[in-house]
Formats: structure tokens, C-alpha cells, sequence
């Protein structure tokens, strides 16, 4: 799999990584459903895995790919915390709209 990766070059990887990104911090600011906001959150998380793993195997080195290893796992548990946040908070609105997170400070 390493041979694969670094015969296309750093540049692609870098250039598609960084619109993932900003197509990820464009979501989080412009759309106003907690889901989407979230499923936003996780691609950037991804893009910056992609970045690390593609620096790993450019650089021959797997640090990169330990790093990955572990944003997945406190990715995964983020999922499960922010996902039984959102169920809670549809639980008390009916919305899953941050504009109505409003009602719950009173």
C-alpha cells in the first residue's frame, strides 16, 4: 500500500485534504443542524488524517500513522458523547437546530 501512495504526489494529497477541510469549516459555520454540524466536525477530523497518513508514508515513517490510530479512537468516542448530547437535546426541543438551544438556558 505504500508504494501506491507515494507514486501519486504529496502535492494531490495535500490540495485534497484542504478542500475536505474547508468544505468541513463551511459546514460548521454556515449550517444550523447540529447532525450536519457534527458529520462536519468528522471531516475535518478526516482530512487531517489523511494528511498525517499521507506525510507517513511520504516520509517513511509510521509516527504518523500512530497519530491516526489515536484521533480515531477519541474520534469514536466523541461520536458516542456528542451523539447521545444531540438525542437529549431533540429529547428536551423536538429540533436538532442549534437556534433553538436558546430555550434551554432557562
Amino acid at each position: 500500500m505504500v508504494e501506491i501512495i507515494t507514486k501519486i504526489p504529496l502535492e494531490y494529497y495535500i490540495i485534497l485534504a484542504s478542500v475536505l477541510f474547508c468544505i468541513g469549516v463551511i459546514g460548521v459555520l454556515i449550517r444550523r443542524n447540529a447532525l450536519i454540524i457534527f458529520m462536519c466536525v468528522e471531516l475535518m477530523l478526516n482530512a487531517v488524517n489523511m494528511l498525517f497518513i499521507a506525510f507517513s508514508a511520504y516520509r517513511g515513517d509510521a509516527s504518523g500513522q500512530v497519530f491516526v490510530f489515536f484521533i480515531m479512537a477519541v474520534a469514536a468516542a466523541e461520536v458516542a458523547v456528542g451523539l447521545a448530547i444531540i438525542v437529549m437535546i431533540y429529547r428536551n426541543t423536538r429540533s436538532v437546530d442549534v437556534g433553538e438551544l436558546n430555550k434551554l438556558r432557562y
